[in-house]
């Protein structure tokens, strides 16, 4: 199988397009609406829990669809293209209403300390001390450049067992983090869009370990 000419370049871009797709499509009228706050909503503030919640979780759903789009030109599993599929279309729709928020909060989408908005209890038992969590740092569960480098590289089984132990340990990561917003959250809908991560999450979670089991993986360290 050849491999493109930038790799991974691709898939990120065409999760940034239907990102801003879909935020364009919200613009076209009753912003507030189509992305669930109604009408009245509050405006958290740039260090609230929802404003970070969801500026932090859009970046942690990009990598995870930027995975998921390695699969159709890496796998010939369609069990493994299924799941890949539906990670991609949810977490791109939940990202790109995310940041329609932030743009309706007047909140940038990047920059701020990276999971500063989480509780102590939140942080899941992740010892944060020492640890640089600037506006660009890994939160727990994201790959990093060479994982994903490592990634690019595979195909067939192997590219499988290699994209299910990384993707069972996002889930884990992000797991966390909507466990904590759906808990100290100010906006219902943050809320009930956080709830509905954790739950879908920890139950995808679930099926990839068992799918990865009859591949003849192992999990790596949960995050």
């Amino acid at each position: 199988m050849t491999t493109p000419a930038e790799p991974g370049r691709r898939p990120l871009r065409v999760a940034l397009l239907a990102v801003v797709g879909i935020g364009l499509v919200l613009l076209g009228g009753g912003l507030a609406v189509a992305l669930g706050l109604g009408r009245g909503a509050a405006t958290p503030a740039a260090d609230s829990v929802d404003a970070g919640f969801a500026r932090d979780m859009s970046r942690h759903h990009l990598q995870g669809v930027e995975m998921a789009n390695l699969v159709a030109e890496r796998s010939d599993d369609p069990e493994i293209e299924s799941l890949a599929f539906d990670i991609s279309a949810t977490q791109t729709n939940q990202a790109g209403r995310m940041q329609g928020w932030l743009a309706l909060w007047g909140v940038p989408l990047t920059g701020g300390e990276t999971m500063a908005w989480m509780t102590d209890e939140g942080h899941g038992g992740h010892d944060m001390a020492g640890m640089d969590m600037g506006s660009g740092a890994l939160m727990p569960g994201m790959a990093t450049t060479e994982e994903l480098a490592d990634l690019r590289r595979l195909t067939g089984t192997e590219f499988d067992v290699e994209f299910l132990r990384l993707m069972i340990r996002h889930h884990q990561g992000g797991f966390g983090m909507a466990a904590d917003a759906a808990e100290h959250a100010e906006v219902q809908a943050v809320r009930d869009l956080a709830r509905s991560i954790e739950q879908s999450q920890g139950a995808e979670t679930g099926t990839m370990t068992d799918m990865l089991t009859a591949r003849g993986g192992t999990p790596l360290p949960a995050p």
